[in-house]
């Protein structure tokens, strides 16, 4: 039968009955309180449960008004349930939208009233008087024996009804400051209760990310020493490289040494068999050409030695240039994951 109109979260709270000053809390945390339409008795009203109990349950008429105490609370006075709600908001603009809708609730209340009213003046054609006809007020007299004749008129009787309410509303209204602590406070303790669980993690993690650290500053300084060592053997590279630099000239003085004496050995074959004759040329030809085989031999296999020693050097040469590389590679990555917890500490430190 009812229908929301909307719903919003608040701290609800009552005027103490008793002292008509202080407030009451409903709830330890905030409830939803939503406008809601009866279609069947065209009312509007104001609803909030706790549980299974109805926290509020106030209908709107056309002279309550809703005040906004401080930017985040605000109060009506509910005449039929003989109290005074509170709302405590979270933020200023929950509550101009909720005072918002309270003012066009009230107003449509006040026009379904008069709808009202004219169907009933037009169903009773006794009471349909024109607004500008005004009624005398009726005597009410009550006699006592032994005592003087008192009147008093209903008109009398609505200025002390209207000075009651608004005696009763003076008080409802209280204490504002009082309002503002308490709303502040519940405010003031869900907060607390955020920051002290962030504060267990921040502690944990902590803890966590010092393990952490500790760990890869021990194996930072491992790496350091693994590239002071490959550092220091990149040195012995260097000499074995300008070695290197020495056997290759040497190789090249050696291939020219053999090219030369192929060229002498050819030559002599030729005036060989020019010289022919001459048996003591030839005897010494002869030994020659094997003094020159034998060096020829002898500096092959130097060459020989000399490839052999220089394809050594360069496959351990490659192979420390490997271990480098991934040795920086590794202390980059445990650089910047030291960086990132650094921040991360940083970050936690400031906050």
């Amino acid at each position: 039968r009812e229908q929301p109109i909307f719903s919003t979260r608040a701290h609800v709270f009552q005027i103490d009955p008793a002292t008509k000053r202080n407030w009451i809390p409903a709830s330890k945390h905030a409830l939803t309180v939503s406008y809601f339409y009866d279609a069947t008795r065209n009312v509007y009203r104001i609803i909030s449960v706790g549980g299974t109990k109805a926290i509020i349950n106030s209908t709107i008429t056309p002279n309550m008004t809703f005040t906004k105490t401080s930017q985040k609370f605000g109060q009506w006075a509910d005449s039929r349930a003989n109290t005074v709600y509170g709302l405590g908001f979270a933020s200023e603009q929950h509550l101009s939208q909720f005072a918002e809708k309270f003012q066009e609730v009230k107003e449509a209340a006040r026009l379904a009233r008069e709808k009202s009213q004219d169907k009933t003046e037009l169903t009773n054609p006794a009471l349909s008087i024109t607004s500008h006809q005004v009624l005398p007020s009726p005597i009410i007299s009550s006699n006592g024996p032994g005592e003087d004749k008192l009147f008093r008129s209903q008109s009398a009787d609505v200025e002390i009804t209207t000075e009651k309410e608004r005696l009763k509303k003076m008080l409802s209204e209280g204490s504002v400051s009082e309002v503002q602590w308490e709303a502040e406070f519940f405010s003031l303790q869900d907060n607390n209760n955020k920051l002290v669980a962030a504060l267990h993690e921040a502690n944990a993690n902590v803890d966590q990310w010092k393990k952490q650290l500790a760990a890869y500053q021990e194996e930072t300084e491992t790496l350091r020493q693994r590239v002071a060592e490959l550092e220091s053997q990149g040195a012995h590279d260097s000499a074995g490289e300008n070695n290197k630099e020495d056997l290759s000239q040497t190789l090249e003085e050696l291939e020219l040494l053999i090219k030369t004496k192929d060229e002498e050995i050819q030559m002599l074959k030729s005036q060989k068999c020019s010289r022919w004759e001459a048996e003591g040329e030839r005897e010494e030809t002869l030994q020659k050409l094997q003094e020159l085989e034998s060096r020829n031999a002898e500096l092959e296999r130097r060459l020989l030695q000399a490839e052999q020693t220089l394809a050594e050097t360069l496959a351990e040469r490659e192979k420390m240039q490997s271990e480098v590389l991934k040795a920086a590679e590794i202390m980059d990555v445990k650089i910047f994951e030291l960086s990132e917890i650094r921040q991360g500490l940083a970050k936690l430190v400031e906050s």
